[in-house]
């Protein structure tokens, strides 16, 4: 299966930035059921923490045994690729979780989908990065040079202005988290618009940091798999960036009037 995926890597692109598409387009009409969104329509749920760390954990041990499979140990620049991708993915399956507040619960379906998607995604940049990206691809739609990631790549404009880009979206994401779990007192109940931070110009800064940090990873690593994942990622955020904006104006229309903010990206959308 694995080698088929590698054979058949530009169908693998194109199909998973074709469903990214269908994703987008459905989220405008669908809530994923987990979070401000929870739902039991969406069947059997297991608690948020365990969802969260079940649904993220194989993004970092697949991508850690494709480095261990495919990568030349000694090249120091796919070294650096993986640690830069597992410091988010150790963070999202292992710590983030382990913040969150309360008792919410999250549904097994997202949780199943959230795997599949994220062990697509770790093979799909595990295989650029680690495997094709030394030897080139010849596929039946299009043709990929081999990728020149000596060490001088971590000298090019390219890395250091996605590097940047990266961890500026990390730290954005974190600080957004941390402001969101954080409105609340212990015992309230009540909800509060966020107004720390980027939430001063958009509804959803988290979302903003997390796409962010794709973006840069796909500049960072000028690979297309990267570039697939950013989109995967706002054709997921964006949406419920948008509901989010919408449940807002109907919860604080006098404080989003007096303090106009964006959804997701700063001054654009």
């Amino acid at each position: 299966m694995i080698n088929y995926l590698l054979d058949n890597f530009d169908w693998l692109l194109i199909g998973m930035t074709a469903t990214a598409v269908l994703v987008f387009i459905c989220l405008f009409f669908v809530d994923a059921g987990y979070g401000k969104f929870y739902t039991n329509k969406w069947g059997p749920a297991v608690h948020n923490k365990l969802g969260w760390v079940i649904m993220e954990a194989p993004s970092f041990i697949l991508m850690l045994a494709f480095y261990i499979a495919w990568a030349d140990k000694a090249a120091m620049v796919p070294l650096v690729f993986l640690i830069l991708f597992e410091l988010h993915y150790f963070h999202r399956s292992f710590i983030f979780p382990m913040l969150l507040k309360g008792n919410s619960r999250m549904p097994l379906a997202i949780v199943l989908m959230g795997m599949v998607f994220n062990s697509l995604n770790a093979f799909m940049q595990g295989g650029w990065l680690f495997c094709l990206s030394a030897r080139g691809f010849s596929g039946k739609l299009f043709d990929l040079s081999p990728m020149n990631y000596g060490p001088e790549w971590l000298t090019s404009p390219q890395f250091i202005i996605g590097t940047i880009i990266f961890f500026a979206g990390m730290i954005t994401n974190m600080h957004s988290d941390n402001v969101i779990r954080h409105l609340r007192k212990p015992g309230d109940t009540k909800h509060y618009l966020p107004n720390k931070g980027l939430y001063r110009q958009v509804t959803s800064a988290n979302y903003y940091g997390e796409f962010a940090e794709w973006c840069g990873f796909a500049i960072l690593t000028w690979s297309l798999s990267g570039a697939v994942f950013a989109i995967w990622t706002f054709a997921n955020l964006g949406p419920r960036a948008h509901r989010i904006y919408k449940r807002y104006l109907k919860e604080f229309p006098e404080e989003m009037a007096a303090h106009p903010r964006k959804r997701m990206i700063p001054f654009i959308w």
